[in-house]
């Protein structure tokens, strides 16, 4: 499949979604839209991800078979500048994804175009009906789970987990990704929202993911969001932690990041304080260690990042690695 990705005004740094995809997915990323940076290429901002013209719309686009909204802001509301490349898309007759809270099906004109030109709107945030409370069984599972956690949105946890998976089956371990987030169902075709279920529902539709696959694989990697001292997301975070009743928690934090992301005025805690809060909260349902971290050094050179691991590891008393610029040989042991 050939995908296009809006991340206008926020590529590369507040367009997670977009990097993800351009990261991980299977599928052929031929175009990213992006006026601010119109007639670069991905290489010129992101490394090790697959490369694309940077393009200024959708008429700047080559022939596709969906078209993505690669950014999720605070709140994953619709940016109304970004209607006429949807629309451009829609009428194309391709499909449209979206990981936004505000459904693109809900809006009058993108259902009528989507209807006409026979094109799939695709709302990725957007859980089934069937959810249910838990049933306290994912500790009874025969496979190991393993849950990102970390500091603060954005700071790794979905990376961190799709890494591990690759890092896993390459030792050839049965591993199996769990994703909870729009960038990780995206990724992997399949998977709930956490962040959009129902609050009593969220521990629960954790759990059925991890019955569905248990069979499958061996181990078991949940993608963690938000962090559990998070003012807006915190209660997302509690319900990943306790639904999957984990056996291994892996921390992921973002060096030099001192304030959680749009909430400055709060301080993230002492990365060892604070990995020693997610044990003492798991502890109730189900005991569970951090075990390792990872550490996102992106915006440091090579031997700023090293130190960095270095420190982090010292914070967390654990192993450490940056997943994706070191690999994920200090977590897969440590497991």
């Amino acid at each position: 499949m050939r995908l296009a990705i809006l991340a206008h005004e926020k590529f590369p740094d507040r367009a997670k979604t977009a990097v993800g995809l351009l990261r991980y997915t299977d599928h052929e990323v031929v175009a990213v839209l992006d006026r601010d940076h119109a007639g670069d290429h991905v290489a010129d901002h992101v490394r090790d991800v697959q490369d694309a013209p940077i393009v200024a719309g959708i008429d700047d686009v080559p022939d596709i078979d969906a078209f993505v909204v690669g950014i999720a802001p605070i709140g994953g509301g619709f940016d109304e500048t970004w209607r006429d490349d949807v629309r451009g898309a829609l009428e194309r007759g391709v499909e449209v994804w979206s990981g936004l809270h505000s459904f693109l099906e809900d809006d009058a004109e993108f259902a009528a175009l989507a209807e006409e030109h026979d094109a799939r709107l695709w709302d990725v945030r957007n859980p089934p009906d069937d959810l249910t409370v838990a049933d306290g069984v994912a500790r009874d599972l025969d496979a190991t789970v393993v849950t990102t956690v970390g500091s603060d949105c954005s700071t790794g946890k979905m990376t961190a987990t799709c890494e591990l998976v690759e890092a896993a089956r390459e030792r050839g371990m049965s591993a199996g990704f769990v994703p909870t987030g729009q960038t990780g169902i995206m990724i992997e075709g399949w998977g709930l929202p956490i962040d959009r279920v129902v609050s009593d529902f969220t521990a629960g539709a954790v759990e059925r993911m991890l019955v569905e696959r248990a069979e499958e694989y061996d181990y078991l990697f949940v993608e963690g969001q938000g962090a559990i001292t998070h003012p807006a997301y915190s209660a997302v975070t509690c319900g990943i932690l306790h639904g999957s009743m984990p056996d291994a928690l892996v921390y992921c934090h973002e060096a030099n990041r001192g304030a959680v992301h749009g909430y400055e005025s709060f301080s993230i805690p002492d990365v060892g304080e604070h990995a020693s809060l997610y044990e003492s909260l798991a502890e109730p349902v189900q005991p569970t260690s951090v075990v390792a971290g990872s550490l996102n050094t992106s915006k440091l050179d090579d031997t700023a990042a090293r130190e960095a691991v270095e420190e982090f590891s010292t914070a967390l008393d654990a192993p450490a690695t940056d997943a994706v610029r070191y690999g994920c040989d200090e977590i897969l042991d440590a497991l």
